[in-house]
């Protein structure tokens, strides 16, 4: 029954990566698309350039009609008899044409440039600038709100350039980034994760508990009668379950092995012994840091320490206070207060996995949320984003290894950014020594 189960996730596994490894690439105007349909965050673009219109003329509508005139006068007044120092016409065909290229060529080409923004920009505001020294100020009748024309279309104008250029851009680069992890990466890479440990690890006994069981409530021994049991009863839903969190774990480590690898990153402090810490602020993500320093200890080791001995973390760190509930690739830690008492207890709830890329040993996580783990009262639930510890081998001396770890984590508290990241890069070089201890224990 065993073997069936596991032969049913592989396959399942297997034709889900098959099929998006073989579907199509987008073409380079669709890049920032999914199944062709537009972003959110370019759709409400679109309708704050449509606002901006409306908005134009309405408000020119109300102006025209406050000088006591009927509609077909006023009209006749502002279009048929235009002129730049008596009529607004104008301010509202700027609204114009910013509508028709700006939906033109981010709504219908779809180009994923500033360029036309800054151009629309740039010609309404000196178009205004202009306005305001040859309109006739004194002959109207309520200077105030022609004034208010004037400064609406300026703001809104400038609106639309820091929206695209803050919002639309960098989310959609965001959202680019993560789609081709997964979709622009060789099969090789895809490939699942069964078949990635049958080549990475030395003996199968090594693989069987963590990727047999890639999502089990309650630890067992392996081989045992418990064991068979729990699989058994996991045919349906919960290999369906399993699935999931296992093609969850491997976006979640293709994520962060480009977050880690990425350009751009900031020295934030540097030890006597070489270690450093790096922060990187990050499109839609925040402030990242990195850690590298190098462990007396084979990689492959320092995995299996990191990775399948994490309930024996606590016995060497005391910056983490307990681990919960250590489920083969689920698990519960609590952790200490940092930094002093800055920054108090937080709990997580962590999806692990790891794989071998580039001869390095990568174990990434997210947090997630799981029923059988609610919050509780007693920490406040921290938020991991895409985290992996990276162990990369020194060529010419397998007992060392350069070990990096990647934090990305919301800790949902009231403090300052500034005080936060001061009290986790001092937690992330502390944990770096408490390694180094522990691993001459080992030796």
């Amino acid at each position: 029954m065993k073997m069936n189960v596991d032969q049913q996730i592989r396959a399942a596994a297997e034709a889900l990566l098959t099929s998006s490894a073989s579907s199509p690439q987008p073409t380079p105007h669709l890049r920032m698309r999914r199944n062709g349909h537009m972003s959110a965050v370019r759709r409400f673009f679109c309708l704050f350039v449509t606002f901006d219109l409306l908005f134009t003329c309405l408000m020119w509508l109300i102006i025209i009609l406050l000088n006591g005139d009927d509609i077909v006068s006023a009209l006749s007044k502002q279009i048929v008899r235009y002129d730049i120092h008596t009529s607004l016409f104008d301010i509202v065909m700027a609204a114009a044409s910013r509508f028709i290229f700006l939906l033109l060529f981010y709504g219908f080409l779809y180009i994923c440039h500033w360029w036309v923004i800054a151009l629309t920009t740039a010609g309404t505001c000196a178009f205004l600038i202009g306005k305001v020294f040859l309109y006739s100020w004194t002959s109207a009748n309520q200077p105030v709100f022609q004034v208010l024309l004037v400064l609406i279309s300026f703001v809104l104008s400038w609106g639309e350039a820091w929206f695209f250029d803050f919002q639309v851009l960098p989310h959609e680069l965001q959202a680019m980034e993560y789609m081709q992890a997964f979709s622009s990466c060789p099969e090789s890479e895809r490939a699942p994760l069964l078949r990635n440990y049958l080549q990475n690890l030395h003996r199968i006994d090594d693989y069987t508990e963590s990727i047999g069981n890639f999502y089990s409530p309650v630890d067992s021994p392996q081989n045992s009668d418990d064991e068979d049991t729990r699989i058994s009863g996991a045919g349906g839903r919960g290999s369906l379950q399993d699935m999931k969190y296992r093609r969850e774990g491997q976006e979640v480590l293709e994520v962060s092995w480009r977050m880690l690898n990425s350009p751009d990153w900031k020295l934030e402090r540097e030890t006597a012994e070489g270690d450093t810490v790096y922060s990187k602020k990050m499109p839609h993500v925040g402030k990242v840091l990195k850690l590298t320093g190098i462990v007396d200890f084979p990689p492959d080791q320092l995995l299996n320490e990191l990775f399948s001995n994490v309930e024996n973390i606590p016995n060497w760190n005391p910056s983490i206070l307990e681990v919960i509930d250590a489920h083969t690739d689920i698990n519960y830690q609590v952790a200490k207060e940092a930094g002093g008492g800055i920054v108090s207890s937080r709990d997580f709830v962590i999806l692990r996995h790891w794989e071998m890329r580039d001869q390095c040993y990568i174990s990434a996580g997210i947090s997630i949320k799981h029923p059988n783990v609610p919050p509780v009262k007693q920490y406040v639930r921290g938020d991991n984003g895409p985290t992996c510890w990276v162990m990369r081998p020194i060529a010419g001396d397998e007992n060392r290894c350069i070990f990096q770890w990647l934090l990305n984590v919301d800790l949902k508290g009231w403090l300052p950014h500034s005080v936060v990241e001061s009290a986790l890069t001092t937690t992330m070089l502390d944990h770096l020594r408490y390694m180094r201890e522990y691993t001459e224990k080992l030796k």
